[in-house]
């Protein structure tokens, strides 16, 4: 709350008048900045409806730094006047001062002095006139007085070309009584109070109105993650690029797409019960594509493509074990699988997928690239579909997450 000094001086001024006070003009007659007594104002209209306030704009003129400093000095004419004595003075000299040069000109233009080039001393600057009448001061001390109106537009418009004075903008509030004006101010209370239900003592207080307009406290939020964050930039990359997004809502996998077609051998460590979580209902996956299934087995057991394989005896019971997802690559071996299935236009037509997703555990899984890696599948289809695909899902010997791409 503002001064309650000026709370109650402010008050005794509104009573006295019948039509209202301007908030500049009281703060010029009481020797306060304009902004004390606006916040005066603000603290008494929060006080309810002791007073009324309009807020009204006006534009008047004021002296600059330069202005102010012609105001008590003179003009920069008027002091190149004063400063050439009878016998003349050097132009040199003159030009030492800070006012010589602008001076110099204006008294030229007005007359008040002639230059005697022929001078045997060099050029000298001698007075043409006994008196000279400072007009430009004059008017300046007008503006200062606040008797701007005295002088024409065309006179202002010259001081302001001068850089000496401008028009500002000033906003003040127009200050009447309100409906319940009292010279005594009284706080409003905010809160009711167990005491004052228990004494009575509410009917006699005077409470502030509620402001049912007023924003909230905003509510304690999160953040995203730096590798959402991350992630999420990659994905927009790769969207603008003309990528498509996989589905990677099937967070329960069987251990085919997960491992198998990714030909990971099934004694690889990685698909141990301490390195993966295994589903006990549904126990096992059905509805494999039975020729796909037939070469990934054939690729495991006996090698194919450019590739000796495993030499193991590949079982079907330990590909349908059911897995949470360990990573997003089985995803793209299903997708892989299905383009390979559907029916294409002859012709060279490129497609991009990208799997934005997590493996298991909520862990953003590494690829290619480190931790932060984004895998993307760029897919190019030839006369022959089926064909680049056989070739592209060759076993990957040693391959941890086994991200496979066509040529």
């Amino acid at each position: 709350m503002a001064d309650t000094g000026v709370l109650e001086t402010l008050l005794r001024r509104i009573e006295k008048v019948d039509d209202g006070v301007d908030s500049l003009e009281v703060a010029t007659s009481l020797g306060v900045d304009h902004q004390v007594l606006v916040g005066a104002v603000k603290s008494l209209q929060a006080l309810g409806d002791l007073i009324s306030a309009e807020l009204r704009s006006s534009k008047h003129w004021e002296l600059l730094g330069e202005g102010t400093e012609i105001a008590e000095q003179g003009s920069h004419e008027a002091r190149v006047f004063g400063s050439i004595p009878p016998e003349g003075l050097g132009q040199s000299e003159l030009m030492k001062l800070s006012f010589g040069k602008i001076g110099f000109s204006k008294a030229m233009s007005n007359k008040w002095i002639r230059v005697d080039k022929a001078h045997e001393g060099g050029p000298r600057i001698f007075r043409t006139v006994e008196d000279i009448e400072d007009q430009v001061r004059e008017k300046l001390l007008l503006v200062q007085r606040g008797n701007s109106s005295k002088l024409e537009e065309k006179e202002k418009n010259e001081l302001k070309k001068r850089k000496l004075l401008s028009e500002v903008t000033v906003k003040s509030y127009w200050i009447t009584k309100g409906s319940s004006f009292s010279t005594t101010i009284t706080k409003l209370e905010t809160e009711l109070t167990p005491e004052m239900i228990a004494n009575g003592s509410w009917k006699e207080k005077k409470f502030k109105p509620y402001n049912f307009e007023a924003m909230g406290v905003a509510p304690d939020c999160g953040h995203m993650h730096p590798l959402m964050k991350v992630r999420t930039q990659f994905r927009q990359i790769f969207l603008e690029m003309g990528f498509t997004e996989m589905p990677t809502n099937n967070f329960i996998e069987s251990s085919f797409w997960n491992f198998d077609s990714l030909f990971q051998p099934q004694q690889h460590p990685a698909r141990d019960q301490h390195d993966t979580f295994f589903l006990s209902d549904p126990a096992l996956a059905h509805g494999f594509p039975p020729d796909y299934l037939e070469r990934v087995k054939k690729v495991h057991s006996e090698g194919g493509y450019g590739s000796q394989g495993y030499k193991y005896d590949w079982k079907v019971e330990e590909a349908q074990k059911n897995i949470l997802r360990t990573h997003t690559t089985a995803v793209s071996a299903r997708m892989l699988y299905k383009l390979a299935q559907q029916e294409r236009d002859p012709g060279c037509h490129p497609s991009g997928r990208v799997p934005p997703d997590r493996g298991r555990g909520g862990r953003l899984r590494a690829h290619a690239g480190g931790p932060h890696g984004h895998p993307a599948r760029v897919l190019h289809q030839t006369r022959d579909y089926q064909a680049p695909l056989q070739a592209g899902l060759q076993p990957v010997h040693g391959a941890q997450h086994g991200s496979v791409q066509l040529p």
